[in-house]
Order: C-alpha cells, then structure tokens, then sequence
C-alpha cells in the first residue's frame, strides 16, 4: 500500500465515522426533541398557518413510531463505527506501524483499538450528549429544523421501522401487555400543584398569584358541601310568614332567603323585588289590609346536592339565571345555601361587601412562626396553605369538624387536643420513614356546641423550607409553658 493510499485510507476512514457520528447525534436529537416539544405550542402555531408546526404535529402524534425509526438509526449508526474502524483506519494505522518493524497483525489491532476508544469517546460526546441536552434546552427549534427530514426519513425506511414496531408490539402481548402507541403530554393536577408551588418556592411566582392558581387548580375536584353556607348560619322564611314580617327583615339583611314549610323542605326562594311588587297595591302596609304569605310569592328554587362538583353547581346556577341556589344532603334535608359569590370565594378567596360587616379572616397568626388562631368554620384547604403542613381528611371540610372527628367526641372550651398529621408526600418520596409531627389545637371559644375559635400549633419536625430556629423557638415556649404549669 503506497502512503498516498495509506493517507487516503485514514482520511476517508475519519471522515466516513464522522458522518456516521453525526447521523447517530441526527436520531439522537430526533428522539429527545420531539418527546420533549411542547404540543400545545405547537396546536397554537399549526393554527396560525406554522408549516413545520404542522409536520412536527404529524411526528408526535405517532410518538411510539417515531421512537422506534430513531432507536433503529441509532443502532445501525454505532454498529457502522465498527466495521469502518478495522478496514479503513485499523488497516492504514497497521501499515504505518509495519514501517518502524512493528508485526502488521498487531499494527492493525492497535489502531483498530486506538480508532475504537478514540470513536467511542467522540460518538458519546458529540453524537449521544451534545445533541441529547440541545434537544432538550430547544426542543421546538431542533423539532422544526428536522421535522422535514425526519417525515422523509419515516416514509422511506417506514416498512422496516413497522417490522421491528410490530416484532416489539408482539412480545408485549405475549406478557399480556398492551402496546401504547402515544405518550400522554398533558399535565395532570397533582403535576400542575407541584409546578405552581414549586414556582412559587423559586420566588417566579408572587404568593398571592400562586394562591389563586392553587385555589383554581382545587376548584374543579371540590363538591357544593364544601363552600356552601351551611344550615346554622342561614336565616330563613316559614312559607307562612306574612309579606310584611319579611320586608322589614330584608330592609336591614339581604334580597334573597330560602322558604321552608313546616317540615323542612325546600318551598322555593324569596326575592325582594317579588316582595316590593306584591305589597305594591297595599303601600300604606295597613294591617287590615289583605294578608300575602311568603310562600305565595316565593320562587322555584334551584336544589343542588353536596355531593355536586363545583364546576357542575357553577354551570346549574348560570342555566336557572339564579345566583342563589339550595343545597339538601343525601337523605334531601336542607343543608345550607350556596351563591355565585361563594363559588368566586373558592377562587379568589374571601369578598367582602357590605353585608359581612366585620367578619374576622379564617386565620391570623400568632407571635409564633408556627401558632395561630383560627375560626372553627376555617375551610381546611385554606388552613393548610397557610400552615404549610398536610392536614388529615375525613368526613368534614372545616377545622371544628377535624378536631371533633380527631377527639371522638364535642370538646369543651379549654381542651386541647392532639392531631397527628400525615406524611409530606415529597418527604415520603424520598425517607421511608418521614419526619413526624402534630398540629395541637387549644379550644378558646365553643358556640352551638362546637368549637368556634381555636389556636393552633405545629409541633415536631421542620416543614421543608421553615428555618430550624422557628422550630427551636416553637419548642422552647412549649417547654417554658409546661415548666410554668408544673410550678
């Protein structure tokens, strides 16, 4: 072999494992870009006329096919550094080597050895790293610029892509697995909740924004019996009630009450405008005048179930064109009342207007970094983004109906009562024994026989992210107060 082929052998033999390098980092780029491409990004673009937009939709809605015409050009790319390494570079690197008296035996398997090491090392790096992170720190730019050649690509060597899809598809129903030919994108609520806290821990989003983001996310899995106004605190009209015993109610409180008859049930709802309208013709209200009852002038209701979806509940009341509708539980008792404000409320959280007056907020801290006070009728949703901590769930929606549940029985104005909490899901990923801790509940006020004003206190592990010092000061009063009451 004379050095002018000799050179050319080692060039060609470079240049030929480069390319094929780079057509292995081609299926390698496809393969990640396209599973890490936004798809409604792309739906956004498709829409507004984007041609590459369009063909990239063609490739992800075929993912597993995708997948495997990217896996079969990847292995026919690293088999091919092999057998180009021994005759091209292995064979020239032997024949330089025989100059200096070197066997061409071992010349040959030296640089096949060395070409081997040397191609691995460029075929990790510039064929399976470099395009694998370009992919996914671009994934829609890398996704557009191959997106032609990859519909091409899955055309032309289609047949052989759909034997080897086939041969694999036929070896899982063989273990009675059923083939899946598309990978689910979307983002389902529990990754939306760790994305929104998540942003909000990074300090991208603001805590009022990542509330309200929280709150939206929960909306659509919360049932009616958890933001109706429940029965204790609705003031109601007998159907027998005269009209203007009812006006003189609705001068100093609402424009709309439920009206029962007398076992209960739901008669209707009575507006104020109605009420206005029928004593129009008697306006000086004289009391020999003729007597209107409330059930006479009241409307048909609109009647949801505690157990109906918020979403549901919202859509019922905007068809009716009621903003107030009644609640009755399973055994179709009344239960309480739910209007549109109450359904906004679970979002944006409390409104207040002029029929609140001054009503407390649910939850004020104490001096603690891990007390507070709170009102019995606390909804535990809102109680538990603001301690930070997991609350337990049961049959009951506010933090009266938690400590009840906990104690087993009505507890009295003084008592204190232990809840244990249960295990961060974040901490129990990642410790098959997580951090314990309990949430004491001191009873300071009792109306109707339940508590209606507790303090709440943390007691146990750091929350992830809460200063250990917080901790420290926490257990340090609990030790001061103990030590006090034993004195």
């Amino acid at each position: 072999m004379t050095t002018m082929s000799i050179a050319l052998s080692l060039v060609g033999g470079v240049l030929l494992i480069g390319l094929i390098i780079a057509a292995n980092g081609y299926f390698v780029a496809q393969e990640f870009s396209y599973m890490a491409v936004d798809r409604s990004r792309l739906n956004a673009l498709a829409a507004q006329g984007d041609r590459s937009a369009k063909r990239t939709l063609q490739i992800t809605d075929r993912t597993s096919f995708m997948l495997s015409g990217a896996q079969l050009g990847i292995t026919v790319t690293g088999l091919m550094v092999g057998y180009a390494a021994e005759p091209l570079i292995g064979s020239a690197v032997g024949e330089l080597l025989g100059g200096v008296g070197v066997p061409t035996g071992t010349g040959i398997a030296i640089g096949t050895v060395g070409t081997l090491v040397v191609a691995t090392f460029a075929q990790m790096l510039f064929g399976e790293l470099f395009p694998k992170n370009l992919s996914i720190a671009r994934p829609y730019a890398v996704a557009q610029r191959l997106s032609g050649s990859t519909l091409v690509y899955m055309r032309a060597f289609g047949w052989v892509i759909r034997f080897f899809d086939a041969a694999s598809n036929g070896l899982l129903r063989l273990l009675r697995i059923e083939p899946v030919h598309d990978v689910a994108h979307s983002a389902n609520l529990h990754d939306l909740q760790r994305i929104v806290s998540a942003s909000k821990d990074a300090g991208e989003l603001p805590p009022e924004l990542s509330l309200v983001l929280d709150r939206m996310i929960d909306f659509p899995e919360r049932d009616v019996d958890h933001a109706l106004v429940p029965r204790s605190r609705v003031d109601v009209f007998d159907a027998g009630t005269d009209l203007r015993e009812v006006l003189q109610v609705m001068e100093g409180g609402h424009s709309r009450y439920p009206v029962l008859d007398a076992h209960g049930e739901v008669v209707g709802v009575v507006h104020l405008v109605d009420v206005i309208e029928a004593l129009r013709p008697c306006e000086d209200h004289a009391p020999e005048g003729p007597t209107v009852t409330v059930g006479e002038v009241s409307r048909e209701a609109t009647v949801l179930p505690t157990l109906m979806r918020l979403p549901d509940a919202l859509a019922a009341m905007t068809e009716a064109g009621d903003q107030l509708a009644c609640v009755v539980d399973e055994y179709g008792g009344f239960a309480g009342i739910i209007t549109l404000e109450d359904l906004v409320e679970e979002v944006v959280g409390e409104i207040t207007d002029e029929h609140d007056g001054d009503e407390e907020p649910h939850l004020v801290p104490d001096a603690s970094a891990r007390a507070w006070t709170v009102r019995g009728d606390a909804p535990l949703d809102e109680v538990e983004r603001e301690v930070g901590a997991v609350l337990p769930r049961g049959d009951f929606e506010t933090v009266a109906g938690m400590v009840i549940a906990e104690h087993g029985a009505l507890p009295a104005e003084g008592d204190t009562v232990e809840v244990h909490l249960p295990p961060d899901p974040l901490e129990l990923a990642h410790s098959e024994h997580p951090p314990e801790r309990t949430l004491r509940a001191e009873v300071l006020e009792v109306e109707h026989h339940v508590p209606t004003h507790l303090r709440l206190e943390l007691v146990g592990a750091p929350l992830p992210g809460e200063d250990d010092t917080d901790q420290d000061h926490t257990d340090q009063n609990h030790t001061d107060q103990t030590e006090e009451v034993s004195r």
